[in-house]
């Protein structure tokens, strides 16, 4: 997928995310516009925050490119509806949780779980640059430091999982577990050479599970 585009404001970057068709439903775009990237990057006045690139956060992790966050979005979009119950493992900047909240409300629960606490600290004063405080003070949004690879129980059942670093070969079955039913998962999976794909994992109403592959990529690995 083609992503090298700069803008210098957020309306010039929704406007190559469209123009190129990286968004593709009103809601998804309606979401992402009502957060400013700019908030969830290292510096406010950094040039680039507005460039559909990764960008560094620190700690050796990146906050991944707007698009990328527009293809999460639109594959879970059928589980991000009022009031659904959604977990973000890896979670950054907490830039997606934001994005998320916005398609769930004040009525629905986003969890971000990240395993750096200083980014956890720094998520929480980027969401209320952002204009959340009301959701992280009401529980809405609830950002964790802990282990992404055990998911995050106390939240659960999630009607959608989003995990932004890469997992083993096999899904984990606790991540599984706290997945609802219907629900849906969207996971990097590394394959028997090493190679890197997002899977969309589906669980039906009895519980019955499917996988399918979305997209070849490289994430930061689970460690």
């Amino acid at each position: 997928m083609a992503w090298r585009s700069i803008g210098t404001s957020k309306e010039e970057l929704f406007s190559n995310l469209c123009y190129r068709n990286l968004i593709h439903s009103d809601p998804v775009e309606k979401a992402m516009k009502a957060v400013d990237r700019a908030n969830y990057v290292r510096d406010k006045r950094d040039v680039h925050a507005y460039d559909d690139l990764p960008q560094s956060i620190g700690f050796g992790v990146t906050i991944s490119a707007p698009h990328m966050h527009a293809f999460a979005v639109e594959h879970l979009l059928d589980f991000l509806h009022p009031g659904a119950r959604v977990l973000d493992i890896g979670s950054g900047s907490g830039c997606l949780v934001a994005v998320m909240h916005r398609l769930v409300g004040d009525t629905g629960k986003v969890v971000g779980i990240e395993r750096i606490p200083e980014l956890v600290i720094r998520s929480k004063r980027n969401l209320r640059q952002d204009g959340l405080g009301h959701a992280l003070d009401s529980g809405a949004i609830e950002m964790v430091a802990g282990d992404g690879r055990d998911g995050y129980a106390p939240g659960g059942p999630y009607d959608a999982i989003h995990v932004g670093i890469s997992a083993t070969a096999t899904v984990p079955q606790v991540m599984l577990d706290q997945l609802a039913s219907p629900g849906r998962m969207l996971i990097p999976v590394v394959g028997p050479f090493m190679q890197e794909a997002i899977e969309e994992i589906e669980k039906d109403k009895d519980g019955n599970v499917t996988r399918r592959k979305v997209m070849d990529i490289c994430y930061v690995t689970l460690t």
